[in-house]
């Protein structure tokens, strides 16, 4: 029993140790981008280089305010976000709901459809998609970033439809008993019961819109517009004879904080849809 006991012991100890080390290998960058942020430009350029910074320069969170407008940008990451989240969260859900609870002739195939839509690579539907906005004189506005959103995704409907179908039928029939529509079903038992999955959807359509490049740069050009990886993007354009790593890191460390608010608020929630929608 005793030797027993020790060679669990020894196994958790070394367990412990091993996830000590992965965590400090996980945060080492972290620390280090944390670290280059306070550091100055002539810092930077010593070797071999410091871990922490000889004379702390918190003024560098304040200049990148006043050498790129990076105020205005955080705010247009945060709004074509948010609306993302809200366009996503109600078309997914809806056409989720939909592929779950109604299962007529054609219906596999319908969901099979749309599934498929996943292996379309974006640069298959850039330019068709651009013409069509072009022609909508939406270029230069935000409404292609936000409102593609309102017509749902594919990944996430499929794992809405995937949470919605482990829901039993005996609720819905109580509903239908008390003469509630389709649509207040939806609004006041789904819903209400599939925060865990919503919150999941919610975050991977935040992280998405917040790093996305590709499309701000195809369809915004007033710089009042840029969104936040469109300015950070521009550190190490040519009009820098030598990249301000030091402001490119404040940048970086601003604009990892809402991803983390958020993931640290929806953790729990986010945890429990990865597991209940994995489950059947």
């Amino acid at each position: 029993m005793n030797k027993r006991r020790r060679k669990i012991d020894a196994v958790s100890i070394a367990s412990f140790i091993a996830l000590v080390v992965t965590t400090f290998l996980m945060l080492l960058p972290l620390f280090f981008m944390v670290s280059t942020s306070l550091k100055s430009k002539k810092e930077l350029l010593t070797f071999p280089p410091t871990f922490l910074p000889e004379s702390w320069q918190w003024s560098n969170y304040r200049e990148i305010f006043d050498t790129l407008n990076f105020g205005q940008m955080y705010m247009n990451s945060l709004i074509i976000g948010i609306l993302t989240v809200v366009g996503t969260l109600f078309s997914s859900a809806l056409a989720g709901y939909g592929f779950a609870r109604y299962r007529g002739k054609g219906s596999n195939l319908w969901f099979m459809l749309m599934l498929s839509t996943m292996m379309l690579p974006y640069p298959a539907i850039m330019i068709p998609q651009f013409i069509l906005f072009s022609k909508l004189n939406w270029i230069d506005t935000f409404l292609p970033l936000i409102v593609p959103a309102f017509f749902g995704s594919a990944y996430n409907i499929f794992l809405l439809r995937q949470f919605f179908s482990t829901l039993p039928d005996e609720l819905f029939d109580a509903g239908r008993i008390d003469g509630c529509s389709e649509f207040r079903m939806w609004r006041q038992i789904a819903l209400p019961l599939s925060g865990p999955a919503l919150a999941t959807v919610a975050i991977f359509a935040f992280i998405y819109s917040w790093n996305d490049l590709l499309t701000p740069v195809l369809y915004l050009s007033s710089s009042d517009k840029f969104t936040l990886p469109v300015g950070m993007s521009s550190f190490t354009s040519s009009r820098f004879r030598i990249p301000p790593w030091h402001l490119l890191m404040v940048a970086s460390v601003l604009a990892m904080l809402p991803i983390v608010t958020l993931f640290a608020i929806a953790q729990k929630r986010f945890v429990e849809g990865i597991v209940l929608t994995g489950i059947k």
